[in-house]
């Protein structure tokens, strides 16, 4: 993998190829099948992949994929620790950094859009936010509600406030804690963008785009593999942390569903086909963002 920097500015990666598309379509697969013929490194560009405990459920390479090819940002986040767009950048440049992929192809693969948008247009710069001060907001949160939140945001940062819907209780508390760590407003940051970590006129990027009744026939073959495999002992697993609701990995898809028939609400059967059908929908929100966000240069690939 051809790289370069400039002075003060990040390793700029050349020739590297990005997959993205919705759950389910097969982008792993086709990721080793280049990497393979390549002598690629993979790297994850999914948000909740990069948890540990919650392998199966969502759907991490697995051993006779690892021994085939390299694996990066894998499983390498604790499910209590908060992990954002800009620390998964950190870590790819990190990566990046160490030499491992001088003279190998960089294969990103995942659903997560805003990974693949970091990459290629740069990122807005944050401050380091303290644990505590973290963890405090998200038990706000947790205590009181997004609405409320807003009206804090509101009194503390009204242009944030004014950008941000009263529902959505992660943008307000990144708001909150953003400007409690720094001191200085969410807006002032994302004013400042980072150089792009990835060359994208010289990457090739694919969307993979399956049609639809292929894909929801994937989606519910795919969750009873993991049933058969064993993922609700690893939703226990993940449970017997007792982390707040609010932690991103508890809302990987099949968590909820999941841990209520465990809690004796619904039966196994009813979570199943809940955690199906609202994986089902994630596909189809994952669709359209890739439709309409990622623009004519990215390939799109029917499979």
């Amino acid at each position: 993998m051809e790289r370069s920097a400039a002075a003060g500015r990040k390793i700029v990666l050349k020739g590297a190829t990005l997959i993205a598309g919705p759950t389910a379509s097969g982008k792993s697969a086709h990721a080793l099948d280049i990497a393979r013929r390549s002598g690629g490194v993979i790297v994850n560009a999914d948000s909740m992949q990069v948890y540990s405990v919650l392998s199966l459920l969502t759907a991490r390479p697995g051993a006779d994929d690892l021994a085939v090819a390299p694996h990066r940002l894998y499983g390498h986040v604790h499910p209590g620790t908060p992990y954002s767009t800009g620390q998964w950048l950190r870590d790819v440049e990190a990566l990046c950094a160490s030499g491992e992929l001088d003279g190998r192809r960089a294969i990103f693969v995942g659903g997560t859009g805003l990974y693949f948008r970091a990459l290629t247009e740069g990122l807005s710069p944050m401050p380091d936010v303290p644990t505590a001060v973290r963890r405090r907001w998200r038990q706000r949160l947790e205590e009181e509600g997004a609405a409320a939140l807003h009206e804090v945001l509101g009194r503390s940062d009204p242009d944030a406030a004014a950008r941000i819907r009263p529902s959505d209780g992660q943008r307000i508390v990144r708001a909150l804690e953003v400007l409690e760590a720094s001191d200085k407003p969410i807006g002032a940051w994302q004013a400042e963008r980072s150089p792009p970590l990835v060359d994208g006129a010289a990457a090739r990027k694919l969307v993979l785009e399956p049609e639809r009744k292929m894909l929801a026939s994937r989606i519910d073959q795919r969750f009873d593999r993991m049933m058969a495999a064993g993922v609700l002992e690893e939703v226990r697993a993940l449970l017997s942390l007792d982390l707040p609701a609010s932690m991103p990995a508890m809302k990987a898809i099949g968590v909820r569903e999941l841990a209520a028939a465990l809690n004796g609400q619904i039966t196994l059967e009813e979570a199943v086909t809940r955690a199906k059908a609202a994986t089902r929908q994630y596909a189809k929100r994952q669709m359209t963002w890739f439709r309409h966000q990622l623009g004519p240069d990215w390939q799109r690939v029917a499979v």
